[in-house]
């Protein structure tokens, strides 16, 4: 099946004026009867040490098996971007990009993961998951 009008009626986003939001939004899912694998990544992410207010910048992958939905990347951009101000640990934040994430999708399995760049002379990755 393709995309119908019906797939579009609740995305809010998608098409108007960007800025930052915590609002994610989903479209139905027409195979949740196949298990296939969506993967999301920006290598464009940016956040706040909350210790110093300095930037840390990461690659955020996301891979997940849908089951009765499917995330709108427009509206993902626009909930990364909602964390550009935000000073977080980056053991948090990964955690909670994966129960936002969830709680929207409630797929078959999620895995979220931060790559962050290299600060003090230490590089952390972060990852995430979660399996029905």
């Amino acid at each position: 099946m393709l995309t119908s009008k019906n797939d579009l009626a609740n995305l809010t986003l998608l098409g108007g004026k960007s800025q930052p939001s915590k609002k994610l939004e989903v479209f139905p899912n027409h195979h949740p009867g196949r298990r296939y694998t969506v993967t999301l990544s920006t290598a464009e992410f940016t956040c706040l040490c909350p210790a110093t207010g300095q930037p840390d910048f990461a690659t955020i992958t996301i891979n997940y098996i849908p089951d009765k939905f499917i995330l709108e990347s427009k509206s993902l951009k626009l909930y990364l971007w909602s964390y550009r101000d935000e000073g977080v640990f980056h053991e948090h934040l990964i955690n909670s990009i994966c129960d936002d994430l969830l709680a929207v999708l409630d797929p078959h399995f999620i895995e979220v993961k931060g790559e962050f760049g290299v600060r003090g002379g230490i590089g952390i990755t972060v990852v995430a998951s979660h399996e029905k």
